[in-house]
């Protein structure tokens, strides 16, 4: 008996490699698809979740009015980071141009450092980079972007209006009540993941960017309030995304400075900064509230950033969450939930909220028949 148990344990776990192989693959050849489809799932989260936030801390707005004011108040910051970048990008282009004799000044310096006696100018360097191709790719990815934020909108307006129905459809699926009350536990439980994976990026991206644009003030960097949006948009994309952003003041500090000091004291700050968020504030707070390895962060966003691109790193741990829930409900895949996990306890992400059957009422209390009073005997 024993070795037809190793046996059936060995088959039912190359099933599973196999089966989360044959997903990657068509997770890949199925992106142009699947990516809208998840950012736009992932808006909806943040707009449910931006109308229960209403409705609590605001008792006095109904049911039916929080989801209009979440999609208005979605739509306007979505609207002001675009003014935002726009506004600031201008800016900095037309910066660009006045900094051209300090560029020229940086090349030479740069190539003085490599030995090169006649070095290039900042034009030749246009000229031989050849822009125009990268525009006409440029051009082609501003496209591409267009069409999928029309099919994410189309997505998000059809997932918004369906959301009615959901309860009727897992009564449905599931007319057990113990299977029902299941689903919709794991249900709410990737939907609290997905939210905490919002606020815990939000929070450290806010102290990130808030930090970094006290310290390009003080350092006296143009743009201070572009950059520090750049960073906290960045921060959104786990790991390297923070990391990244903080990079690029720097850069434009060598630019803008004539002394090397400003463009060192700068990056030294922000990655002392970048560094204490990521090591210290960031961990604990997506450890304690998403229970995942941070070895499963770096690797899922490797794996995502691979099938998707720069979509999937940028959902890459609220996928990574999703597939650590649902792989905890079945037996034969529940040992890759626990390696994914922090702890080994995959359930530790419980929903926040009881579960009621869908289709049925509150049972109302029975109160109890109203006691009689004896009349006195004569």
């Amino acid at each position: 008996m024993s070795v037809r148990a190793t046996e059936s344990h060995t088959v039912r776990v190359s099933l599973v490699i196999l089966a989360v192989i044959a997903t990657g693959v068509a997770l890949y050849l199925l992106r142009g698809i699947l990516t809208p489809l998840a950012l736009a799932v992932f808006l909806a989260v943040m707009i449910d979740g931006f109308a229960r936030v209403i409705r609590q801390r605001l008792p006095w707005v109904g049911e039916k009015a929080a989801l209009p004011a979440a999609i208005v108040l979605s739509v306007l910051l979505f609207g002001a980071s675009g003014v935002i970048i726009a506004e600031n990008a201008s800016t900095f282009v037309g910066q660009l141009v006045t900094y051209t004799p300090r560029l020229n000044n940086l090349i030479a310096q740069i190539a003085g450092l490599f030995g090169m006696d006649v070095p290039p100018t900042i034009n030749e360097l246009f000229t031989q980079l050849n822009p125009s191709a990268y525009l006409a790719n440029f051009a082609k990815g501003l496209q591409g972007f267009a069409s999928d934020a029309f099919f994410i909108l189309i997505y998000l307006g059809f997932i918004i209006a369906a959301r009615r129905g959901f309860q009727r459809k897992v009564v449905g699926l599931f007319p057990h009540h113990a299977e029902r009350n299941e689903a919709m536990a794991a249900f709410l439980r990737i939907r609290d993941g997905v939210e905490l994976y919002l606020w815990v990026q939000t929070v450290t991206g806010l102290i990130i960017a808030v930090s970094s644009w006290i310290a390009m003030v003080a350092v006296g960097l143009d743009n201070a309030v572009f950059w520090a949006f750049l960073i906290f948009i960045a921060s959104y994309i786990p790991v390297i995304g923070g990391a990244v952003g903080i990079l690029a003041p720097p850069i434009f500090a060598l630019i803008q400075f004539e002394s090397f000091w400003p463009a060192i004291i700068l990056l030294g700050v922000l990655q002392s900064i970048q560094f204490v968020v990521g090591n210290i504030i960031l961990p604990r707070m997506q450890g304690d509230s998403l229970n995942m390895d941070p070895i499963v962060v770096l690797l899922s966003l490797a794996f995502w950033g691979l099938i998707w691109g720069m979509t999937g790193m940028f959902l890459s741990t609220p996928l990574t969450v999703m597939a650590m829930v649902i792989l905890a409900q079945f037996n034969g895949t529940r040992w890759l939930a626990v390696l994914l996990s922090a702890d080994g306890q995959p359930e530790k992400l419980r929903d926040r909220h009881p579960v009621a059957s869908p289709d049925e009422p509150p049972t109302p209390k029975r109160r109890s028949p109203p006691s009689r009073k004896r009349e006195p005997k004569d």
